[in-house]
């Protein structure tokens, strides 16, 4: 059991454990919880979150404690993670105990559990699959992210055990490495274990190691797809990622690079052509040098652009401008994570594009 053996590691005794200076810790108050209504989504210290995976805290969310004034996120990380330690174990243990009583009553298939990788798109649940709210409903265990939407989050069976595993800048509750251990310890205990990402589990959302990760231990995954953000959004906004005579491909960047990884926008060269689409994940903080890397490169700076926060849900707010000012008009703004970006000629098809319906037209006509 890989998780066992790692799980009394981190406690108040192990080097890596950073404890703030001391205080009586209670998650909810120490954690500044907010209540996250305005957002569609988990953020990583609100009231949902807790309420969600309370099974893990038991009897310390009614404990009194006082509240740190500025605790360190890492500290505070790692306390979260001592107090889920004792439940997660049990949990464990009562799945190990299932699992080896159904074998000495002869049972077949007590191996080990399965592991499904489920996209849940981005964000409005009727765009999930049948397939994807099916095994959603039947799980043992659900590793969720951030970026899955509360209404999502809504559809979870009752008996299901939640745990937060999201990553925000600055703050993951869980790395990566530690979602492995827990994506196989559940696994090999025989549970039934879903992965809930936002968008597509496989288009930026580190599924493939996960995936990679498990098989290479003997487990079995299965990848339920979800629609990616590009195109859940461009629907929405009525925008053809790829259109006869307009745009003839398009393609999928990510603003963000690997710790100590190269620039993400090297790219950019290539990706400067302007019969094509271009589709920005995570690109918020380098939009402005992205933008000046592509008209650099021969983008036109009046090719049409659009920045959409929390694209399909109620939320939603856009932010249509040439490339040349998109930066700026997402500054004034204020859009938030998680904001795509989409930028070529078909943004102007859509019938949301403000600058010139003639423009339009003249690409349709052009065909």
């Amino acid at each position: 059991m890989a998780l066992v053996n790692k799980l009394p590691s981190i406690s108040s005794h192990s080097p890596q454990f950073r404890k703030p200076n001391s205080f009586n810790f209670n998650p909810i108050c120490s954690l500044h919880y907010t209540s996250s209504s305005s957002s569609p989504f988990t953020e990583k210290h609100s009231i949902e979150r807790y309420q969600r995976d309370n099974w893990l805290y038991k009897n310390q969310l009614d404990q009194p404690g006082s509240c740190p004034v500025s605790p360190d996120p890492d500290s505070i990380r790692d306390y979260d993670i001592a107090l889920q330690l004792p439940e997660l174990k049990k949990l464990l243990q009562v799945l190990r105990e299932k699992r080896e009583s159904a074998g000495s009553l002869g049972e077949k298939g007590r191996g080990p559990g399965n592991v499904f990788l489920v996209g849940t798109g981005p964000g409005d649940p009727g765009l999930l699959t049948l397939k994807a709210v099916r095994v959603i409903q039947s799980a043992d265990l659900l590793l969720y992210d951030r970026l899955v939407s509360n209404e999502v989050m809504n559809l979870v069976g009752p008996d299901a055990r939640l745990l937060y595993v999201g990553k925000t800048a600055g703050y993951h509750s869980r790395t990566q490495e530690e979602i492995h251990e827990l994506l196989l310890s559940f696994a090999e205990a025989g549970a039934t274990v879903v992965r809930l990402k936002g968008g597509d589990p496989l288009v930026f959302g580190r599924g493939g190691e996960e995936m990679d990760f498990l098989q290479q231990q003997g487990i079995q995954v299965q990848v339920v797809p979800g629609i990616t953000a590009a195109s859940g959004i461009a629907a929405e906004l009525g925008i053809p990622l790829t259109h006869r005579g307009v745009a003839n491909s398009v393609r999928f960047l990510t603003g963000h690079s690997r710790k100590g990884g190269t620039d993400p926008l090297f790219v950019a060269e290539n990706a400067a052509d302007p019969d094509s689409t271009l589709v920005v994940y995570m690109g918020l903080s380098t939009l402005p040098s992205l933008a000046l890397k592509l008209m650099n490169h021969g983008l036109p700076p009046e090719t049409p652009a659009v920045a959409v926060e929390r694209g399909t849900t109620p939320q939603q707010r856009m932010v249509f401008a040439e490339l040349k000012d998109l930066a700026n008009r997402i500054t004034l703004d204020q859009l938030v994570s998680p904001t795509l970006i989409i930028i070529g000629k078909v943004v102007a098809l859509s019938p949301l594009w403000p600058l010139s319906s003639k423009e339009a037209s003249s690409l349709i006509e052009a065909r």
